[in-house]
């Protein structure tokens, strides 16, 4: 009996967490690719829907053969939305790697720092999420812009002349991003740094071998999963970010996620919209199967 009592537990443990990825993930999944194959109306809501059981099972088969990808075939011809995917790839890899170079420093120092305030470091990391999401954004505009406090202090301290452009850019942008994300690069790097055996590079150093070479060879290598995990918890969101690029970088800005809400909202196509959005998951969730792949592959050798 505590066997079959043990066996049913492990088994509702893995039931779980594939539960919540059916209801909360493939569920709307195919919600919204459903969306992609239909074509638009002035109704509401704003398509044709197709793939329904209302006139039975013979009609289904019939609107199963009549399903065309003309959606998808219209984001291939528009550069439009090649140049968003492209330009938003191009943004969020930059804004990972400088969250990268900010964050690890800063999680290496908190996993050497003594244990005694390692929670008030922890605790810092985290304060920002206590306060809205989108006030952190607006706030940056009162920061950025030409007669914002940054500009105030550099001028009143002589270091420039003519107040800085930055509101408006890609700079704001990079900005913005790297300010929101931050703990989510810090937070996988600290948990992974703080387990490391600190004895090997003493034992390294002891051997003759600089402390500068001691962190690549040891220090590094062994926080990849951590540089992994933080660069993917950054990249994911930044590739789809809206608010940021919106608010920051200014309407000529082009980013997936405001084209995205361009066609839902503005021009109500929600077909292509929801094509995008198929496009943006299969580009960011194929290669991070790949990956896991190749590492399961490497490992297992």
């Amino acid at each position: 009996m505590q066997r079959l009592g043990n066996a049913i537990t492990s088994r509702l443990v893995i039931i779980v967490p594939y539960l919540w990825l059916l209801f909360f993930f493939l569920v709307p999944f195919a919600i919204v690719f459903k969306i992609s194959l239909s074509q638009t109306a002035i109704a509401m809501p704003p398509y044709v829907p197709v793939l329904t059981l209302q006139d039975g099972w013979s009609a289904l088969m019939e609107q199963l053969s009549e399903l065309n990808f003309d959606n998808y075939v219209w984001l291939t011809e528009d550069p439009l939305y090649f140049n968003a995917y492209i330009s938003s790839v191009w943004i969020a890899g930059v804004s990972t790697f400088l969250t990268l170079m900010i964050g690890y420093p800063i999680a290496y120092g908190m996993a050497r720092a003594p244990a005694s305030i390692r929670p008030t470091l922890l605790m810092l990391v985290i304060l920002p999420f206590w306060t809205s999401f989108l006030i952190r954004v607006y706030a940056w505009i009162g920061i950025l812009k030409p007669e914002g406090l940054l500009n105030q202090v550099l001028l009143a301290t002589g270091i420039i002349d003519t107040p800085l452009i930055i509101l408006n850019t890609h700079t704001a942008i990079f900005i913005g991003i790297v300010y929101s994300y931050l703990p989510f690069m810090v937070l996988p790097l600290y948990a992974t740094l703080e387990k490391l055996d600190y004895s090997l590079i003493e034992a390294a150093q002891d051997l003759g071998c600089p402390q500068t070479t001691a962190f690549w060879k040891i220090t590094f290598p062994l926080s990849l999963p951590g540089v992994v995990a933080g660069c993917l918890l950054v990249f994911i969101p930044a590739v789809g970010e809206f608010v940021i690029p919106d608010l920051l970088g200014g309407s000529q800005t082009l980013m997936i996620g405001k084209t995205l809400w361009n066609e839902f909202f503005n021009n109500r196509d929600w077909p292509v919209a929801s094509a995008v959005a198929v496009i943006l998951l299969l580009l960011l969730v194929v290669p991070i199967m790949l990956f896991q792949n190749a590492q399961a592959r490497a490992q297992e050798r």
